[in-house]
């Protein structure tokens, strides 16, 4: 099984992630940007039992109707998206992981949303929006890829 840790910025928090992640993606979403002060947020999406709190209590902030974000109350690292829609998974901000990069992101989110700046990944899979399957921000954090492409309405491209 593997185990990977993270935490915030100055160390007063730590947590563990053990199993393989159901989900890797970039958000352009501007709910995520604001919460970031970033032009992205990766997630990596676990199921919930998966997750474990080692030290430090992180505080809550309430960012939208049924969603919370936590984060460290000294530093002020972003940790997690937790949405009651979809309460066996929670989201970590895969750069708070001591080892982020195991798992690069598989596609990109809320491309309506994006900063004009900033270019998409030609190599992600890469939807307009969030899907109707749920997940943070409207992602489908643990649909099959089939369930993913029947969003043809929000899709934009399929490697």
């Amino acid at each position: 099984m593997q185990i990977h840790q993270g935490g915030c910025l100055c160390s007063a928090i730590r947590f563990r992630i053990s199993g393989t992640p159901l989900f890797s993606s970039l958000c352009h979403c501007a709910t995520c940007r604001r919460a970031s002060a970033a032009p992205t947020v990766a997630w990596l999406t676990v199921e919930r039992a998966h997750f474990q709190m080692l030290s430090g209590s992180p505080h809550l902030y309430r960012s939208s109707q049924g969603v919370v974000r936590r984060f460290c109350r000294s530093c002020g690292s972003q940790l997690t998206y937790e949405n009651t829609a979809h309460p066996n998974t929670i989201d970590i901000t895969t750069l708070s992981l001591d080892n982020p990069n195991a798992f690069a992101p598989t596609l990109e989110v809320w491309l309506e949303h994006r900063i004009s700046w900033q270019v998409p990944s030609q190599t992600l899979t890469q939807f307009l929006r969030g899907t109707d399957h749920g997940g943070y921000a409207g992602i489908p954090p643990h649909a099959p890829a089939a369930a993913q492409a029947s969003a043809a309405n929000t899709h934009v491209r399929n490697p």
